[in-house]
């Protein structure tokens, strides 16, 4: 059989790389939502919660986690965010500052830019980076030893604007407040903290992308209904503290309310996260809200919310990544398929597998039969075997290997290898070395 000789020459490497820049967050509700979610104290609790919220069909659902001024750890928090995509939990993080005793500190202006270089310099699970700016402030005990509406106010505008400057994926949440709460030396009502926050500043609620809600039964399970009526917005909705404690309630009349209230409250669209307070909590006030036992083991109600039917979430994660090398066999001959690898680092957020990456061919002077690879985890880098088979003739060729993402598009424009496909006619070949040979003989 005639066959034809080509050697596979890389002959320049296009090192070029840009991240899809994005114009705005992803509306969570334009995509699959799981919004079954919970609240968690300590990282190792991570496994209980996506066994919890993942079950049943579900997939990709929420985690509240507090992030103090003292934990501002970018290796800590870079390790739990990896944990939690391989996990598929997407982070809701509500930034705190310090207690002193009972009372924990007014967040201060000087601390923002330490927030958003820390915030920043995570490579986050998913494209929204949800972020709840501290918490109850219309208790003095969450501020400071004061209530202050317009401080607040201040302060909100403030960080949300420097993260959004930083980046446009941060979705910006305000604090959730304890609607319960009277007015008091200690205490102020929703109602009015929230009419002091539009006083001092009419424009406060346009510096954010959703609404955080305790929704607790001593006040009411959709009290974010009212509370979006007096700020006068639409927005999607995160219950980020909610619960039934165990001294007021039986577990049985727990689980019930659970089930109840995610079937037939909690499933209105416009909530987005559901994240009961809280997971495992052993110290006093709160224990009575935790779901684990003392001895390890789970209250039944856990178990009922894991019975639950659920969807498989979809989130937006954004996709890049650089080809730094790619390597071929240098003599293929026509009619055999040909191997090659490529040396690539993944710098977006989704991990790469077999099954969410292909490999394509540009210009195609050569087809992809197969390929194979490892996991490649967000800033790794990884090798991709392939095998190809060449489809031209006698020639030179410009070639260009790229990575296709999970939707089938390629990962950016400029993650792509350019090499030159040189491509020799066997019977020429030999001629050519043959003529050569007798040549030198006949010096």
């Amino acid at each position: 059989m005639h066959k034809r000789l080509f050697i596979f020459l890389v002959s320049s490497l296009l090192f070029l790389f840009s991240v899809k820049v994005s114009l705005a967050i992803v509306d969570p509700t334009s995509a699959s939502n799981n919004k079954f979610g919970i609240h968690i104290f300590s990282e190792k609790d991570l496994e209980n919660a996506k066994s919890l919220v993942n079950s049943n069909g579900g997939d990709w659902g929420y985690v509240t986690l507090v992030i103090t001024e003292a934990e501002r750890d970018h290796g800590r928090f870079q390790s739990v965010f990896d944990q939690m995509r391989r996990l598929h939990l997407i982070p809701i993080v509500r930034l705190a500052t310090k207690a002193s005793g009972n009372t924990w500190d007014a967040p201060q202006e000087a601390e923002i830019d330490k927030w958003v270089d820390f915030l920043n310099s995570l490579n986050w699970v998913i494209q929204n980076r949800y972020i709840v700016i501290n918490n109850e402030p219309n208790h003095a005990g969450e501020w400071g030893g004061r209530i202050d509406p317009a401080g607040y106010a201040s302060y909100l505008e403030k960080i949300s604007q420097k993260l959004k400057s930083a980046s446009s994926d941060f979705f910006i949440l305000p604090a959730g407040l304890d609607p319960s709460s009277v007015n008091t030396s200690s205490t102020m009502t929703e109602s009015k903290f929230l009419a002091q926050m539009l006083q001092a500043n009419p424009k406060v609620f346009d510096h954010i992308d959703g609404w955080t809600s305790h929704a607790y039964p001593n006040s009411s399970t959709n009290i974010y209904n009212h509370e979006l009526s007096l700020i006068g917005k639409d927005l999607p909705v995160f219950v980020t503290e909610t619960g039934w404690p165990r001294n007021k309630y039986s577990e049985e009349q727990i689980g019930r309310n659970l089930i109840n209230t995610y079937q037939n409250v909690w499933n209105d669209p416009k909530v987005i996260a559901v994240t009961p307070f809280i997971l495992d909590y052993t110290n006093a006030p709160y224990d009575v809200f935790s779901w684990k036992k003392p001895d390890g083991t789970f209250y039944s109600f856990y178990t009922e919310v894991q019975k639950l039917s659920k969807v498989a979430g979809s989130p937006v994660q954004k996709e890049s990544g650089q080809i730094l090398a790619a390597f071929a066999q240098p003599i293929i001959f026509t009619g055999v398929d040909f191997v090659g690898a490529i040396i690539a680092k993944n710098t977006g957020q989704s991990i790469w597998a077999q099954n969410n990456i292909s490999i394509g061919n540009e210009t195609g002077n050569f087809y992809i039969k197969g390929f194979s690879l490892n996991n490649i985890e967000p800033m790794k880098l990884g090798l991709v075997l392939f095998r190809a088979a060449q489809s031209q003739s006698d020639g030179i060729y410009t070639n260009s290997l790229f990575l296709n993402g999970s939707k089938d598009q390629k990962i950016t424009n400029s993650f792509s290898v350019e090499a030159a496909l040189v491509i020799f006619d066997k019977t020429k070949l030999i001629n050519f070395f043959t003529g050569t040979i007798r040549n030198i003989l006949k010096i």
